[in-house]
């Protein structure tokens, strides 16, 4: 894998993460209301349906956040071990 390939996989599995973790409890669950004859009227029951389960959210957030972990890892070493030419230029400041 090409290192500008790697960065691209990082970045879009840290937004993956980033939309997973965003997921609240009340995003989870969908709210019904259901009207039920009770003896002498009517009585209004709300019951919180799963849409997925909280399990499910989290064993998909694992799956990406372990294969960030590993790019972000490889990247880090190539930031380490690899040397790059650049012109001199990029470290000066600017000058009016």
């Amino acid at each position: 894998m090409k290192l500008a390939e790697a960065l691209l996989r990082r970045k879009e599995l840290q937004g993956k993460i980033d939309r997973i973790a965003d997921i609240k409890e009340k995003d989870i669950f969908e709210v019904k209301t259901v009207r039920k004859l009770a003896h002498e009227g009517i009585d209004d029951i709300i019951a919180q349906v799963p849409k997925l389960s909280l399990a499910e959210v989290n064993q998909e957030y694992d799956f990406y956040a372990k294969r960030l972990r590993l790019i972000d890892a490889a990247i880090q070493q190539a930031n380490w071990t690899v040397d790059i030419d650049v012109d001199s230029c990029v470290n000066e400041d600017y000058q009016q």
